[in-house]
């Protein structure tokens, strides 16, 4: 039984110091040649014509944000629809009801205006 943990936290110690290693090696043996253009922030190859640092507005922002929320609750029911005739009525239930509750976060967003793209 012991040996299992071992494992764990062997693969624990090398996902910890997987990070950190690269960084290091990749300070320690890559190429050093500073430059403008380097130092330079990368526009598609082409000079940057005005500020670099544009400033987005939070609509931008709310509407990714409702995107994701919708996106993970396909990935949450997507297992629960394959398996569906295993688990009965409390699961149509459940499902329902967090189904609703993401209705509700949808209107709220829609109520305050948060999905208007201009």
């Amino acid at each position: 039984m012991l040996h299992q943990y071992v494992f764990v936290g062997i693969l624990a110690l090398v996902a910890l110091l997987f990070g950190p290693l690269t960084i290091i090696l990749g300070i320690l043996l890559g190429p050093r040649k500073p430059g403008k253009v380097k130092g330079s922030p990368y526009e598609c190859g082409l000079e940057t014509i005005g500020d670099t640092w544009v400033r987005f507005r939070a609509q931008y922002y709310l509407y990714a944000l409702v995107f994701v929320v919708f996106d993970v609750e396909s990935i949450f029911l997507l297992p629960w629809a394959v398996a569906y005739h295993k688990l009965g009525l409390m699961a149509l239930v459940d499902a329902a009801i967090f189904i609703l509750i993401l209705l509700l976060g949808l209107v709220y967003a829609w109520v305050k205006k948060a999905l208007e793209w201009w």
